[in-house]
Order: C-alpha cells, then sequence, then structure tokens
C-alpha cells in the first residue's frame, strides 16, 4: 500500500507508511517516529497501539467475527476437536489424520510428571488460590527441562510444544486434587485429550472412570472458545516477556500471572460471585435487574455484555447451547443455577438489555458450566489458562520466528525536574 499519514508537528513534517491487514484492516507504522522527531505517542493501555502484526486471530468486535487462522470460531467448535484447533493455531493449519494422530501419540509420550514437582505441590496450602499454584508449578517445569529452546530447530520447537501440551493439563488436574484432597491422577494412554482432563481432574479413588459424552463436548468446546482472543493483557503479556529471549515456559507463566487478574481471566469468576450475593440477598432477580438499569447503584451485572465485542459474542451463542445440555443431562438442582438461568431469561427479554446488546457472554456460560461440573469458583480462570494454552504458545511461537525486537514501551515523564540533594540533618 502506498498511502501514507503526515504528521505536522511545530511547522515540520513526517510522513509515516499506512500498513494494510489481510481484513483490510489500517495502521500507521511509526516505529522511525522518534528517531526522526524526537516525539513519542501516549496511548494509555495501548487501546489504539499494533504491537505486532500477526496472522494467528482475526477479531472484529463490532461484527461479531472471531476466527482462527481464516476459520470461524462458530465451523471449528462445529466441526474441529480441541486437539485440532491447537494445531491449527500453533502450526498454522489443520493437521491431517496423520499430523493428528502423531501429535496425539507425542503429547500421551510427554505426559508424564517428573516425581519431584510433586514436593513443589505439597509445599502449598490447600488454600492456595489456584492460579497461583499454576503459575508456580508451570515456572517450576523450567528446572526439569533446563535446555532452552532451539527456535530454529523445527524438531526442537515442535518438542517443546508437544511437551508443555502434554504436562500443562497434569498441572491443571493436580492443582484441583490438591484442593479438594484428593489423590494425584494421570491420564490413560486409551483415552482421548480432553477425556484425559476430565478424568485426571474428577476421577475418585476405587472408582472407575465414567466417561460422560456431553461433558466431554462441553468441555471441548469451552477449551476451543478460549484457546486465542488476540493481543489481550496474559497474550500480550507472553509475546513481551518472550521477546526478551526468555524461555517457553517462563513466558506461558508470565501469561497466567496476567490472566489471574479479575479484570481477564477472573470474569467468569466474578460472574459466580455475582450469582452468590444475589442468592444470599433472597435470590430476587427482578430486583437486581432494577439495580442494573439504575445508574446511580454501583451494582454491576457480571457476564453480560463485552468491550471487545459491541454487538454479540460470538462464543456466547455456541456455548449456550452446550450449557444447556449440561444442565438438562446433570439434572442438577442448584438456586444458583437457578438465579443464573432467570438473569438469562429476563436479559433476553427486557429491551433495557437488547436495545443496549448487553447480551450474556462467554464469560456467562462458562461459568455456569464449571458450576453444574463442580468445578470450584477460584478454578475457573485455571480453566480458562488451559483452554488458552494453545494461543498462548502459538502467540510465542510466531513471535519468536518473526524475530521481533524485545519489547520496550516509552513513557512521558511527569516527575520532579533535576533537584539538589540536601543532607540528611538539613531536611
Amino acid at each position: 500500500m502506498s498511502e501514507k499519514a503526515t504528521l505536522n508537528i511545530n511547522g515540520e513534517t513526517y510522513d509515516f507508511p499506512i500498513v494494510e491487514g489481510t481484513e483490510n484492516e489500517l495502521a500507521i507504522d511509526i516505529k522511525t517516529l522518534r528517531a526522526s522527531s524526537n516525539i513519542i505517542t501516549l496511548d494509555p493501555g495501548y487501546k489504539n497501539t499494533g504491537s505486532c502484526e500477526s496472522a494467528i486471530t482475526f477479531l472484529d468486535g463490532e461484527k461479531g467475527i472471531l476466527r482462527y487462522r481464516g476459520y470461524t470460531i462458530e465451523e471449528l467448535a462445529e466441526k474441529a476437536d480441541f486437539l485440532e484447533v491447537a494445531y491449527l493455531l500453533i502450526f498454522g493449519e489443520l493437521p491431517d489424520e496423520e499430523q493428528l494422530s502423531k501429535f496425539h501419540l507425542d503429547i500421551k509420550a510427554e505426559s508424564r510428571v517428573d516425581v519431584e514437582m510433586k514436593k513443589i505441590l505439597d509445599g502449598f496450602p490447600k488454600s492456595a488460590h489456584p492460579m497461583g499454584v499454576l503459575s508456580s508449578l508451570t515456572s517450576a517445569l523450567i528446572a526439569f527441562n533446563p535446555s532452552s529452546v532451539n527456535v530454529s530447530s523445527e524438531k526442537d520447537m515442535y518438542h517443546a510444544i508437544v511437551r508443555i501440551l502434554a504436562k500443562f493439563p497434569v498441572l491443571v488436574a493436580w492443582t484441583l486434587r490438591k484442593k479438594k484432597g484428593l489423590p494425584l491422577e494421570y491420564g490413560s494412554s486409551s483415552l482421548g485429550y480432553v477425556e484425559n482432563i476430565h478424568k485426571m481432574m474428577f476421577r475418585l479413588p476405587d472408582e472407575e472412570y465414567e466417561k460422560n459424552e456431553i461433558v466431554i463436548e462441553a468441555l471441548d468446546k469451552l477449551l476451543i472458545l478460549h484457546a486465542d482472543h488476540e493481543q489481550n493483557c496474559s497474550t500480550s503479556t507472553v509475546r513481551i516477556v518472550g521477546s526478551s529471549h526468555a524461555g517457553l515456559f517462563a513466558s506461558l507463566s508470565a501469561g497466567i500471572s496476567a490472566l489471574w487478574g479479575p479484570l481477564h481471566g477472573g470474569a467468569n469468576q466474578a460472574v459466580l460471585e455475582m450469582l452468590e450475593a444475589i442468592e444470599a440477598d433472597g435470590g430476587d432477580t427482578a430486583k437486581f435487574m432494577a439495580k442494573a438499569k439504575d445508574k446511580n447503584d454501583p451494582f454491576r451485572l457480571m457476564g453480560f455484555g463485552h468491550r471487545v465485542y459491541k454487538n454479540f459474542d460470538p462464543r456466547a451463542r455456541i456455548i449456550k447451547k452446550a450449557a444447556d445440555e449440561v444442565l438438562g443431562d446433570l439434572g442438577i438442582e442448584d438456586p444458583i443455577l437457578d438465579i443464573a438461568k432467570a438473569l438469562e431469561k429476563e436479559a433476553l427479554e427486557d429491551s433495557y438489555f437488547v436495545d443496549r446488546k448487553l447480551y450474556p457472554n462467554v464469560d456467562f456460560y462458562s461459568g455456569i458450566i464449571y458450576r453444574a461440573l463442580g468445578i470450584p469458583t477460584d478454578m475457573f480462570t485455571v480453566m480458562f489458562a488451559l483452554g488458552r494454552l494453545p494461543g498462548w504458545i502459538a502467540q510465542w511461537r510466531e513471535m519468536r520466528l518473526r524475530g521481533e525486537p524485545i519489547g520496550r514501551p516509552r513513557q512521558v515523564y511527569i516527575g520532579e525536574n533535576e533537584r539538589r540533594f540536601v543532607d540528611l540533618i538539613n531536611r
């Protein structure tokens, strides 16, 4: 694209090229701005700043579009399984039968975690937040896999990717079982990837594992829907930590910590905490819907609307069906879930919410499913991390293969000017 943007500052003119993406997104390339003018841009939160060019995920919040490598989230959720989507995100294309089979077998071969990791897990009390445990365990993997990844070697890169995809679900399951006081569990070579996740998390001692197809399918869809979401806080963290040439495991551990924040990965946990607060108040959903519409009331309805999707969350449409199927199959009687269904019904019928497009989002429905499966509320973000793992890996891999420079944002200094030091006796 030959077009350019011209910036006029104090009588000086500076020209910058305009970059066009494959979806016709336009960006002003300002990487030479400071060198040519000694001026920088200021963009708190980077809301208008593109940190990279990426071929992984396309997101259009105004139109409710989410695509992985060009494939719509709707089609992937319907036709692919999580391991296929992970392969797609990381390597750029859907695997054929031979590639997928090898991918799965290679993951199974790496699915044992060093026994000394159990000692690290034992050091945490049951009360420890699962996200802190998971971040620590992921970081600790470095000690048992000390060699750095040779990013110029496809073989080394592939092996590192397989290793973390194999071991991370074990760490997730152990984090849950530690919290519940259950013996630690490994997967089975006869089960699929998501089935093994379910088994490792939920199999009770001295009982055979029984597969529930509806639950497995719902988990599979949830993981797919969370697999990547462009340059969000945790993904940007993985990329910026990795830009220092920190290893894959260290970069992922940093991403987990970023996801932990309630403004990011903690959204589905916030939904359940809100539902519990409504129940404790008596369970009157109409009362809280009215509070949500009152601009002078501090109450906020969690799990409705989305800061990126201005029309609708395409993931919510997919997972709503799975949530209905899980609740119907398990036949759970839970006042919290009853409150959730009542809020959903009222929001979908109330003109205030409909006109403002405040529909239930993916966090609302994922929280309902996790609650129905018996996953503790503070484990919800751990499940989010499990789904986001292939996206983080894909972003880290892309950043390293593109040879991106180390992340180093600038600032506008607003502190004191130069001052003379005052001796302690005179202060």
